[in-house]
């Protein structure tokens, strides 16, 4: 049962799950896929034991950044997020994450409940006006929201945050108190004008947070991090902003819009009443009041990355309580996806696209992969890809799904396609059994990994039972019949429990499974009764081995998403050859157009430099591409404190390939003038320039 409500009557429970919102400007990449995965997983188990759980989600589709891509395809916002949704839609039904509602925040029923908290708050006094002194872009002409102002963090000091919230430290702020900002749309220094703007008073609910914070419905490491917040102090949350701005406009204030962030969580609300008045909804009797009413005793439990932590724990309690609805019964946070080690690289092709995944694997691979790795605490986890085959291979392929290939033969050969009418050894079975509780608790606190580890650990003992059994022998055998169809009636019958503690996580191998052996999708309840005297259908397999040849081609796929010049792979010593030609002094000889565009020179920030013990000229850099981080050592001590270089703009080579050095992997080369020594001097762009931008 859970751990935060169970019915007094201990039957079924009254479930609703979310995941949070993807953004509609842009495809699902596997990053995004850990949310949606462990949700998923957490749904589907629910729905086995038998309750009455749902799953809603629905586009995040409001915004300057959705307008200002809108106008450059030259298309409206609603155009833009339409096609978004579908694929979004597409991508999600093809890694079999079962969505009981998909729906929009740019529907009637958000713009209703938005409304709605609104205005409730409102009028118990929670929303406050104030003139303020609002960052505006003179070159185009618009107030800047805050995902376009970047800066330096007035908290930890990170180079590099946007206007609303640090990456590094995880503080909220205002944009006016960012250091040293620019609109990352013009690149120009942002003026101050004043602009009215309305706010939802977050420290009039600081008793009611602290009480609901340490309730129980969040993580430790969850509940100190706030408590550090608390510390600071709750401040005030700017809900508005002004025209132009793609959302729904505040009421009762012309030319001011609802804040993305106001209705995307209330977004988890709409798409929960558009499925209680959809036909599926009706026929189930949903009542969105016994729900998300104040005193509800059903569960709500949102899934979503610890980068929203402040978000979810914080302003929409705070703004269901003071808008007379529940507040969730939990909040559970995740950590990020490294791959192989290191942050999503799209010049190493390990930032992949779910579709560029689906191009080239069976989804159901990086759902076990996954499942195997996550546990119910905020860890980052790492997909090895080199793990990732090995895992699969031999847990799927070599221990779960061998179980019915080495049976099932037999079975349709030799006895027509059915069951023995006993078990040989029932105890084997019962102590299988024994297990289901132990599994379904891991399920329940999303101890996924635990999960997995305790099914492996019975797939070893049901092929051990097969091992010692020998059914290929025993067929070869004399009037052995009956005992080799006892035999695998026992091993079919373990296989069956196997895949059905999978089937949370294995929906689509679970439903091929299910057809073999001709059954009705399985619950929880009917796998302690053993399947005899039963027909099954011919054996068709169930999954194929992880090919290495086709993760190949999807990192290769993933850097032909790019463009096609950072698709080109360079050899290390053809870059560093070409790159030696454009800094050598004098000038070198001649290289032709073609070998010169090969080299990839592109604006970067540095965000960190420290000295290279043991390296008498080395500085070791972290260089920030534009969303992607990369370690270089760079020849500039004699030249630079490291302490200078934090924040400063530079140029580097980006597609040079990683070359190994003793205090480790260099992953580009900095760009620097001058005979050497403290005589060196780093390329740097004029202002305006951004961390990504290729060089023309």
């Amino acid at each position: 049962m859970s751990q935060f409500l169970k019915p007094a009557d201990g039957g079924r429970r009254d479930i609703l799950i979310t995941s949070a919102l993807p953004y509609a400007n842009g495809p699902i990449h596997i990053g995004h896929l850990v949310e949606y995965i462990q949700t998923d997983i957490f749904a589907r188990f629910q729905k086995m034991r038998g309750h009455n759980c749902w799953y809603v989600c629905a586009d995040d589709a409001h915004g300057t950044p959705i307008m200002l891509k809108a106008r450059a395809e030259g298309i409206s916002p609603e155009q833009l997020i339409a096609r978004v949704a579908d694929e979004h839609i597409a991508d999600f039904a093809d890694f079999r994450i079962s969505f009981d509602q998909y729906h929009s925040t740019h529907s009637d029923e958000n713009r209703h409940f938005a409304t709605l908290i609104y205005q409730r708050n409102r009028d118990q006094g929670h929303i406050a006006k104030r003139t303020i002194a609002q960052a505006y872009d003179p070159v185009e002409q618009m107030f800047l929201p805050d995902r376009f102002i970047k800066g330096e963090c007035p908290k930890c000091g990170a180079p590099d945050q946007y206007g609303d919230n640090c990456e590094a430290c995880g503080a909220s702020y205002s944009p006016s108190e960012l250091k040293n900002p620019r609109s990352v749309i013009s690149g120009c220094v942002p003026e101050q004008r004043e602009s009215d703007h309305y706010f939802f008073k977050l420290d009039d609910f600081q008793a009611m947070l602290k009480e609901w914070t340490r309730g129980g419905g969040l993580q430790a490491q969850v509940a100190n991090k706030l408590d550090e917040w608390f510390e600071a102090g709750l401040q005030e949350w700017d809900i508005s902003r002004d025209a132009p701005y793609f959302g729904f406009e505040i009421p009762d204030h012309p030319g001011k819009f609802f804040y993305v962030w106001l209705d995307a969580p209330i977004g988890y609300m709409a798409s929960f009443q558009h499925l209680c008045d959809s036909p599926e909804g009706q026929r189930a009797g949903l009542d969105f009041d016994r729900f998300w009413s104040a005193g509800s005793r059903a569960e709500l439990y949102h899934f979503i990355g610890k980068d929203i932590i402040y978000f979810h724990a914080l302003f929409w309690p705070a703004m269901l309580h003071g808008a007379g609805f529940r507040t969730p019964s939990a909040v559970f946070a995740h950590g990020f996806l490294t791959v192989d080690g290191q942050k999503m690289s799209k010049s190493r092709g390990t930032f992949i696209k779910a579709r560029t995944y689906l191009d080239h694997l069976d989804p159901e691979y990086l759902r076990y992969y996954f499942a195997a790795k996550l546990g119910p605490g905020v860890d980052d986890i790492d997909l090895s890809l080199d793990d990732f085959q090995a895992r699969v291979n031999a847990d799927l392929v070599g221990k779960v799904v061998n179980i019915a290939s080495r049976c099932a033969g037999f079975i349709t050969k030799r006895f027509g396609g059915r069951l023995a009418a006993e078990l040989p050894e029932p105890a084997l079975f019962a102590e299988f059994v024994s297990a289901s509780e132990s599994i379904a608790s891991a399920y329940e606190q999303r101890a996924y990994s635990r999960a997995v580890r305790e099914i492996m650990a019975l797939a070893d003992r049901a092929n051990q039972y097969i091992d010692e059994q020998a059914p290929w022998v025993v067929a070869k055998q004399q009037g052995e019949d009956a005992k080799l169809q006892a035999i695998c009636t026992q091993g079919l019958n373990l296989f069956r429990l196997l895949i059905g503690w999978l089937r949370p996580i294995l929906p689509g191998t679970a439903e091929a499974a299910e057809q073999f052996l001709r059954l009705s999708p399985l619950t929880w309840g009917v796998l302690a009764e053993p399947l005899l005297d039963h027909e099954i259908a011919k054996f068709q397999p169930l999954m194929t081995r992880v090919d290495a040849k086709r993760i190949a081609a999807m990192l290769e796929a993933s850097k032909q998403d790019l463009s096609v010049a950072e698709a080109t792979q360079i050899g290390l010593e053809e870059s560093a050859a070409a790159t030696t030609h454009l800094l050598k002094d004098p000038i070198a000889e001649e290289i032709d157009f073609d070998t010169f565009a090969k080299v990839d020179l592109r604006i970067a920030r540095i965000t960190k430099a420290a000295p290279v013990p043991g390296a008498d000229k080395l500085l070791q850099l972290e260089l920030d591409l534009g969303g992607e981080t990369r370690n270089v050592f760079a020849g500039v001590s004699k030249a630079y404190d490291p302490a200078d270089l934090a924040g400063r703009l530079t140029v580097m080579v980006a597609n040079l390939a990683p070359r190994t050095m003793r205090f480790g992997v260099s992953e580009g080369m900095l760009l620097a003038a001058g005979p050497g020594g403290k005589e060196l001097y780093i390329l740097s762009p004029d202002h305006g320039a951004e961390p990504g931008m290729r060089i023309k």
